[in-house]
């Protein structure tokens, strides 16, 4: 089968051909966002901010293989289970899906770890206009926990696509470590500069 983002030469295991899978804007390492370090995949550039956009926005949902082993490439911590960052009610009847949920479950089948959602996210409301302390309260008042699922895994390792201040990330700790997660670890497809909204 040709490669799914030039289209011409055959494609490997994680449907892009060699050259394009190759220079894709790689990062591989942690960045510090509002003291979470956060294991990133990739710099939010061409081509993998379209990737994820068409993947995320137009129901393209065979970008998952080569989003899901993007992630794969990373030097994985030893987790108990993989948390998917949740959307809303409203996002999830929008979009039909919770994009990283299906990444999720991809990571966790390879790495033969499981699958875990103990948190829910309520309105995601724009924040436009707010300060970063109004931004950072919102958020946080955005997940809530399901008590039913305290102290059920110890070390989780939390997954994104994009991340740009770092604000869901540190919400989601936070959410966990009343859960009584001991070790919240992080990683993402993509970060962009804290100072640009991805698209």
């Amino acid at each position: 089968m040709p490669c799914q983002l030039c289209g011409l030469d055959h494609q490997q295991a994680h449907t892009l051909c060699h050259d394009c899978w190759n220079d894709l804007p790689w990062l591989k390492q942690h960045v510090q966002r509002q003291h979470c370090q956060i294991l990133a995949a990739c710099h939010y550039q061409f081509p993998i901010d379209r990737l994820i956009h068409h993947y995320k926005y137009q129901q393209q949902l065979h970008y998952q293989t080569v989003l899901s082993h993007c992630l794969l490439q990373l030097s994985l911590p030893k987790v108990d289970a993989i948390v998917a960052m949740p959307i809303s009610k409203q996002r999830l009847i929008q979009r039909g899906y919770n994009q990283m949920q299906i990444i999720a479950k991809n990571i966790a089948t390879q790495q033969k770890i499981a699958l875990w959602q103990p948190i829910i996210r309520t309105a995601q409301h724009s924040q436009k206009g707010l300060s970063r302390l109004e931004r950072l309260q919102a958020i946080h008042q955005q997940f809530k926990i399901k008590a039913e699922e305290y102290k059920r895994y110890q070390r989780v390792l939390v997954i994104d696509d994009v991340v740009t201040t770092g604000s869901s990330f540190v919400a989601m700790r936070d959410a966990l470590q009343r859960l009584g997660c001991t070790q919240v670890e992080f990683a993402c497809i993509a970060v962009a500069n804290s100072k640009i909204r991805p698209t």
